[in-house]
Formats: structure tokens, sequence, C-alpha cells
């Protein structure tokens, strides 16, 4: 299909509509716990952390152990709570996905979110066995340090210039970046197209089977830049 043998995906705002829910669950965790409501665009540039670090980047102050751990139980209930009904695939993932598999490449996920929330999103989905591998931010270093998809590559056999990480954030990018893998940014989810594009992705994307369309083609194969 394309010089690519495996394909590594960011879970949350990249295959999976759930960044308004994530963005309510911290804004419900502070009020409970007492801490400033902060504006939405700088708890979407928080996405794609594991939570700990994130809370570590919206409240620098906070060093009390007790309060993060009551901030991170009351943002888990909340967006639990919302998860009763699984947050929706964006439009043409499962398609593109499936078409994917069926052509032979490898599938991950790389994701700030914890296993047990993983878990449960992919059973959700009834994906519970549908990748090859998945990796959390409880379980290795959270992004962008480069481990997750180290681990990954290791597990598939694959070397790094025969992977590709799709992301929609600044964190997925570096994260490929420090791996040495070539990497695409989907522009739906958490953060806008200029602050992704600053991280020079081999292309931008606003829909998901545009990835198909460009895997599919003569720029995936060359490694020509390409912006959409």
């Amino acid at each position: 299909m394309s010089k690519y043998d495996l394909l590594i995906f960011d879970w949350d705002g990249t295959l999976v509509d759930s960044i308004g829910r994530i963005v309510e669950s911290i804004t419900v965790a502070a009020s409970r716990c007492d801490l400033p409501i902060l504006e939405g665009e700088a708890i979407r540039g928080i996405i794609g952390l594991g939570l700990p670090e994130a809370i570590a980047v919206l409240y620098p102050h906070i060093n009390d152990v007790k309060l993060v751990e009551a901030f991170r139980r009351a943002y888990a209930d909340h967006y639990h709570s919302l998860e009763i009904e699984p947050s929706p695939l964006f439009p043409g993932v499962a398609q593109a996905l499936q078409a994917f598999r069926s052509q032979g490449c490898l599938l991950a996920v790389a994701t700030g979110k914890g296993r047990r929330g993983l878990d449960r999103a992919l059973a959700g989905q009834g994906w519970s066995d549908y990748f090859d591998v998945a990796r959390c931010a409880d379980e290795t270093a959270s992004k962008p340090d480069p481990l997750m998809i180290l681990e990954i590559l290791e597990h598939c056999g694959i070397g790094p210039e025969r992977a590709l990480m799709v992301g929609d954030s600044v964190f997925d990018l570096e994260m490929a970046r420090r791996a040495g893998v070539d990497s695409v940014a989907v522009c739906y989810g958490a953060q806008p197209v200029e602050v992704l594009q600053a991280c020079s992705p081999c292309l931008t994307i606003n829909h998901f089977s545009e990835l198909g369309d460009w895997l599919s083609s003569a720029d995936a194969d060359s490694g020509v830049v390409a912006y959409v």
C-alpha cells in the first residue's frame, strides 16, 4: 500500500471524538477541588499528555499529593460517567482502519489514556482485540517521550522508517520525531493546524479518509511533504 508497515494512532481527538468530554471533565475536577477554572483552549493544549503530567502543566503550583489524587479521581469519575455512552468515532475511521488492516498493515494505539480507560473505550467500540499492540501513559513514559513508540516498534519488529504516527497534538508529533518516525497531523482534534504544522508533519488532514488517499499515493511512497 505504501512505504509504511505499521500505523500508530493516538486515540482521543484522532480516532475518537472525545475532546469535549475531556475538557468538561477537567473543568468539573477543578471545581470539585476548588481550583481555578481554566479556559477551554488551555485545557485542549494539554490533551495528549498523561493525566499527572497534564495536571502539572495546568496547575504547576500544586505540590500536594492528596490534592493531585483528588483531582485525578474527580476527573476519572466524571469522565467515566460520560462514557456510559462511548465517545463516537470520527467519520471514516472504522472504514479506513478496516482497509488498512485488509491491506496488511499492523495497527497500534499510543495514547495518553490510562490502560483501564483505553480498555474500556476499546470494549465500547467492540475493538478489544482489534489493534496489534497499544501503549498507555500509565504503563510507560508519557508523550512526548519516545518510549511509547519505541516499545511499539520493538513489539512489532518494525524499524522506525517503516512506521507512521497519526495524532492531533504536538505531543504526538514530537514523540514521533524523537523516535525517528514519520508523522501525520489531524486538524479536527485538540490543537489548531498552525500549531501542528510548526512540528513539520509529513501531512496534515482535515478528514480521516484523506490518510488512506495519501498512503496510496506517490506522495507517501516518495516522502513528499503534502498539506491539505
